[in-house]
């Protein structure tokens, strides 16, 4: 059987679309449509179902697709391997929230640089469209604090992430702690915050998590709408109002006293972090080397 085919329906497969397969592989629509219908003339069965929206496989195509990826990743990594030796290069493209990959994920990568990679970092808030980047073959490596689903990505879970709710040393004293322990969120009525988005998304699940409810629809704009933690945090110190940050972008500022924690909940709110790969990919040696220095950056942050 034709190792060339093979290729084109594990791609097929784990992208759920000749479309899809066709850019990662680099070859036309029409040259991945041909070579699944000469597999699937070779096997005499379908592989796939063709659907408005992609494909499924069929229970054949599902079980040669579980015999055939396994062999074909291996057979990558030699080829890996063999370039590794000559001395090639790879340019590793990373992409995520500009503010995890600035302080975290790059650091992290940097010493990747002088073992003779490239390192292309692509700053994109939005999951969706991270993911996107990543399905189309525009990124290798992406985090994200989405969970994909389908067969074409590998999630593995890097970081659990604490929020806390801050604000400026005069603020906090207005508040009161003790304040907000008794009453709850109904302390800040009429504070201003600070948010990424106007959907205000670590405010409502902070208070989901912390306070069992929903920002009041009286509070439910903030002062300062600003798409980078970081430029929340600089509106957060210059007393704009309170804001929820995660621990690691504002520690430094908590423990010079710029801000205060205005809240310590006994089981703080955490939102996972996620590294996602093409499924298959780790068989390159550029992707898998960033991936487990990663996961093993991880565990110290």
């Amino acid at each position: 059987m034709d190792l060339a085919l093979l290729r084109t329906f594990v791609a097929v497969h784990r992208a759920g679309s000749f479309t899809r397969a066709a850019a990662l592989l680099g070859l036309s629509q029409p040259a991945v449509t041909s070579q699944i219908r000469t597999l699937e003339r070779q096997l005499g069965r379908p592989l796939f179902h063709r659907r408005a929206r992609g494909v499924t496989p069929t229970a054949v195509g599902d079980e040669l697709a579980h015999k055939a990826a396994p062999h074909l990743d291996a057979l990558l990594r030699i080829t890996e391997a063999e370039r590794e030796a000559a001395g090639a290069s790879r340019t590793l493209h990373v992409a995520g929230p500009p503010e995890f990959l600035c302080l975290r994920v790059l650091p992290a990568l940097a010493p990747l640089v002088g073992q003779g990679h490239t390192l292309r970092a692509a700053l994109q808030s939005g999951a969706e469209e991270t993911l996107d980047g990543l399905a189309a073959g525009h990124h290798d490596l992406v985090v994200t604090t989405a969970h994909p689903r389908g067969g074409l990505f590998t999630a593995t879970a890097l970081w659990d992430e604490e929020h806390v709710l801050v604000a400026a040393p005069y603020w906090a004293a207005l508040i009161g702690t003790d304040q907000l322990r008794e009453a709850g969120p109904a302390a800040l009525a009429g504070i201003p915050f600070v948010e990424v988005h106007e959907s205000l998304p670590l405010v409502t699940r902070y208070w989901a998590a912390v306070f069992d409810t929903r920002p009041e629809a009286g509070d439910a704009a903030a002062t300062v709408v600003a798409p980078d933690l970081r430029a929340v945090l600089e509106c957060v110190e210059a007393g704009a109002g309170f804001a929820v940050l995660p621990r690691y972008l504002c520690q430094d500022s908590l423990d010079s006293g710029r801000i205060v924690a205005l809240a310590e909940p006994p089981v703080p709110p955490l939102r996972t972090w996620f590294l996602v790969v093409r499924a298959g990919s780790l068989a390159l040696a550029h992707v898998a080397r960033a991936h487990e220095r990663l996961l093993h950056a991880a565990a110290r942050w």
